[in-house]
């Protein structure tokens, strides 16, 4: 991912919410309006999720420590996982709550009552300069994977959280507006309280989704498909390996991938000759995929019983190229 692209997507979502949540809080001191204060709180945690993201990726940037000699590039994985946490509580359950209790006791707008259409109207149109913002941004990274695919696969977790983020503004503005609409024209609160529970359930739904992509990322994803194949071609492409015996592949952080694999060599090759070699097919697979920055490649001499004895203590197949990991 761009960081320059994934940070303005997050300003722009965080300036389009701190408005939001501010009229949105407004139009419900005047009106009562529970689908109002649903949406205000709501907007309060994705500003604060914003203000979370920007911070995960400014502490991801610290150098390596001999406590953290891979450095603090998976900060920015935990921080999204905190976002996830901050949405299904404060966003989603309050909704729930709140949607309950108005439908409990149900009531109408006593004044301002068209106020909170204007609200809401003014704040689907920021929502969506937003969301079209975090698009755009996504587009340029995102290849010829759909939107879901890019979801599940993305290893920078800032665009698809605000994606998220903002497709489920959009959708929740609507459900308010529905049930803000129904509520003036027939005067049943309850058309209100159901636009707050479809809130509240739709917000727990995305942290949900979030929340299981994200636990993916922390766990440790392989790299991409893509990744593996151009590595994989980079090693086999000279005459210093015969074949890789087996490789794995780690996202330190986004733009951060180990490389570690064990490469058949020439037997009668000298120690002099084999460093050599191994420098030429590291500087190949770093010209391949510049994000391998870690690189370990331990020679071996290859033999198919060999292998099997590996393959049997090991616990891998011998003749693999390396592993990939998809999110789910």
């Amino acid at each position: 991912m761009s960081a320059g692209g994934g940070t303005r997507a997050i300003i722009a979502a965080l300036l389009a919410n701190l408005g939001i949540a501010i009229t949105k809080f407004v139009a419900y001191l005047l009106t009562s309006s529970s689908s109002m204060l649903a949406e205000s709180i709501h907007s309060v945690a994705d500003s604060g999720n914003q203000a979370l993201l920007l911070l995960g990726g400014r502490r991801a940037q610290r150098g390596a420590t001999p406590q953290h000699p891979f450095g603090y590039g998976r900060e920015r994985y935990i921080y999204a996982f905190i976002v996830s946490i901050v949405l299904f509580s404060v966003g989603g359950l309050f909704a729930l709550y709140e949607g309950y209790h108005k439908w409990r006791d149900p009531h109408g707008f006593d004044s301002w009552q068209w106020l909170p259409i204007t609200v809401l109207v003014v704040a689907i149109g920021l929502e969506g300069f937003s969301f079209r913002t975090a698009i755009k941004e996504s587009n340029h990274i995102r290849g010829r994977a759909n939107w879901v695919q890019f979801v599940r696969r993305a290893k920078a977790p800032e665009l698809p959280v605000v994606l998220l983020e903002d497709l489920g503004a959009l959708i929740g503005l609507i459900f308010a507006l529905v049930g803000v609409s129904m509520t003036l024209v027939t005067g049943n609160g309850r058309w209100d309280a159901a636009g707050t529970l479809a809130i509240g359930i739709l917000l727990v739904c995305i942290a949900v989704i979030l929340a299981v992509e994200t636990k993916s990322l922390l766990l440790g994803e392989g790299a991409s498909p893509e990744d593996v194949s151009a590595i994989e071609r980079a090693v086999n492409e000279g005459s210093e390996v015969e074949r890789i015996i087996h490789m794995r592949t780690l996202h330190l952080g986004p733009e951060e991938l180990l490389v570690a694999a064990k490469i058949a060599v020439t037997p009668s090759a000298s120690a002099e000759a084999l460093a050599r070699d191994i420098d030429t097919v590291e500087a190949r697979i770093r010209t391949a995929v510049p994000i391998a920055r870690v690189i370990y490649l331990e020679p071996d001499i290859y033999s198919a019983r060999a292998a099997n004895l590996r393959s049997a203590s090991e616990n891998v197949e011998p003749p693999v190229g390396g592993e990939t990991g998809g999110k789910g």
